[in-house]
């Protein structure tokens, strides 16, 4: 069996925990809690960790699937150097920013799951994982002598493959006996055309 990869699903717990973050931020904020101020953190929070979760990283082994508009944002991410590729740094920061979120009621369950991914992220970096850019390459056009291999021997109009296929050992026997052969048939009920 494979190796798992964690930092795929510690980047999709992240990117759900900014989520999270954000909502629980707005029903903080909106509703005027005593500490109203740690939900507009927690909106700050949120939208930081979506921002640099969103660009998924490609995977060492196999195909990696980018999110809808994701090449703007690795652009971003890729400029922030080591400290968007390294995930100690990454689990670091998740843990920090999830602690003044946990002090609101609103905020709690976004901080929880920000510790989770962060330590999700702890365990990808100490296997030696990083985050590596999803680059598209570009498209190679086919070059016009190698795409066809055998040109074909009838002119068009073609007919179907069955029709093209040789005569089989009975229709062969048939044309020696002085059966129909390969050429014009004739229609054994005779065809009139009345007109009305």
């Amino acid at each position: 069996m494979g190796q798992i990869e964690w930092a795929m699903w510690a980047n999709e717990q992240a990117l759900a925990s900014g989520l999270i973050l954000i909502t629980g931020g707005i029903v903080a904020t909106a509703g005027l809690f005593t500490q109203w101020y740690f939900g507009a953190y927690s909106i700050a929070a949120g939208v930081f960790v979506c921002l640099l979760e969103y660009p998924r990283g490609k995977r060492k082994k196999g195909s990696t699937m980018e999110r809808c508009g994701q090449k703007h944002m690795t652009k971003v991410v890729k400029m922030l150097g080591p400290l968007s590729r390294n995930y100690y740094v990454r689990a670091f920061l998740h843990l920090g920013l999830s602690v003044p979120a946990g002090f609101l009621l609103a905020t709690i369950l976004g901080t929880a799951c920000l510790f989770i991914a962060s330590t999700i992220y702890l365990l990808a970096a100490f296997r030696g994982e990083q985050w590596i850019p999803i680059e598209s390459k570009p498209k190679e056009r086919p070059q016009v002598g190698t795409t066809i291999k055998q040109p074909p021997s009838n002119p068009p109009p073609r007919p179907p493959a069955e029709a093209r296929k040789k005569p089989s050992e009975a229709e062969a026997e048939e044309g020696a006996a002085g059966g129909p052969t390969g050429g014009p048939q004739v229609n054994p009920v005779p065809v009139t055309d009345e007109v009305v």
